[in-house]
């Protein structure tokens, strides 16, 4: 899909301040409240804007431990991935589940209150997901940049 100028003002300012009204948005890029409409209904049936979903702070709730683990798997059996996948849904600490091709085939972020914590869930669920070989963590210390955003 073709952007132009008013298309990425209209997406610039729903990025940065995705709670503005519509009258409000329309009013920073420049558009009309017609031109506005239009333009959110093409971006939006074009699947350049998606649904919006409320971004809970786990930290603001008591979890303050997140983990990045990373999964090589045993890829002699051809369900592997499935069967991982599968299994890691259904731990509620996994908040992420991503796949990658090159050395790291998974990655899962766990949330968890505190070490002990993260400790039990490591030992008594991670450990036990299936197809595992090898697995690396990484602990958060800090998030420096989370943007959705593109350079528009």
């Amino acid at each position: 899909m073709q952007l132009d100028d008013a298309d990425r003002r209209i997406l610039r300012h729903h990025l940065a301040e995705p709670a503005l009204s519509r009258t409000e948005l329309g009013t920073r890029a420049g558009v009309t409240q017609a031109t506005l409409s239009r333009r959110l209904d093409r971006l939006t049936a074009a699947g350049v804007i998606g649904v919006a979903q409320a971004r809970i702070d786990w930290r603001a709730l008591g979890y303050e431990v997140e983990v990045s683990l990373r999964f090589t798997l045993d890829k002699t059996n051809p369900r592997a991935f499935d069967e991982f996948i599968q299994a890691a849904r259904e731990v509620p600490e996994v908040v992420a589940i991503e796949t990658f091709l090159g050395r790291v085939d998974v990655r899962l972020n766990v949330i968890a209150r505190d070490m002990a914590q993260y400790q039990t869930i490591y030992r008594g669920r991670i450990l036990a997901l299936p197809h595992i070989a090898e697995v690396d963590a990484l602990m958060l210390i800090a998030t420096i940049k989370d943007s959705e955003g593109l350079p528009l």
